[in-house]
């Protein structure tokens, strides 16, 4: 299956707090849309890797996506190697996307920059004709492929976007998303421990920061993406 946008994050819910709007829109005009999540984020404070499983799920048919993998690499461990590359290139080449969106080139985590590196790596190195990969229990050799462009979602840190994305319209699907990861967030009865991003002002934070761009763009919602090289457009009236 050929996707028009390969979306890949450290834990499963980074996709959805960095792009989740993003994403909906896309869906939405019923482009084909995938999220790689690198690990089954294990080592998280709250709840556990079997309920994040559960949660990736619920998260995915919200957001109307055709496709979710996980390929479990070790949370918190994970490195950018050529182990770690090749089953990344495996899954670029597996579905051909035209754009990779991946974890912040900055962040608080640190699997989120290791993250971001190891993808924008792995999707140049896909394009090279010597690298030779297969498909587990696949026999035949798949074709090099190299996205047209890799972006990077803001995540805890507030970068300075390249590019702001209108997404007016798709801030509630974003939320509706974010919220089927009910072990991670906000929850005034939850037992489990506090953690950065379980705090009421964390889950304000996500629609503040929509508005707050949208706002510097002159639109409702928006979300930034940093990009590896410079942007082109064909005319100045593509711009708003």
């Amino acid at each position: 299956m050929k996707l028009d946008i390969l979306v890949f994050g450290a834990h499963p819910d980074d996709a959805e707090l960095g792009a989740g709007a993003t994403i909906a829109k896309a869906t939405a005009s019923d482009k084909k849309v995938g999220i790689i999540d690198l690990t089954r984020g294990e080592l998280g404070t709250r709840g556990s890797a079997e309920i994040r499983d559960m949660e990736a799920g619920n998260a995915a048919k919200i957001l109307g996506i055709s496709v979710r993998e996980n390929l479990e690499f070790a949370d918190g461990f994970f490195t950018n190697d050529k182990h770690h590359q090749l089953a990344v290139i495996q899954l670029v080449r597996k579905y051909q996307p035209d754009i990779v969106l991946c974890n912040a080139i900055d962040d608080r985590h640190i699997d989120h920059a290791k993250g971001s590196k190891l993808v924008s790596d792995a999707c140049f190195l896909s394009g090279l004709v010597k690298i030779d990969t297969k498909l587990p229990g696949d026999d035949e050799w798949q074709l090099q492929w190299r996205p047209k462009q890799v972006y990077h979602y803001i995540q805890w840190k507030n970068l300075e976007p390249d590019f702001v994305i209108d997404v007016s319209g798709f801030i509630d699907k974003k939320m509706e998303a974010i919220s089927a990861y009910a072990s991670q967030f906000y929850d005034p009865d939850s037992q489990e421990p506090n953690t950065p991003i379980s705090s009421k002002n964390f889950t304000d934070s996500i629609e503040y920061r929509a508005r707050d761009l949208g706002r510097l763009v002159g639109v409702e919602h928006g979300e930034g993406f940093n990009a590896e090289r410079y942007i082109g457009v064909k005319n100045l009236w593509d711009i708003f």
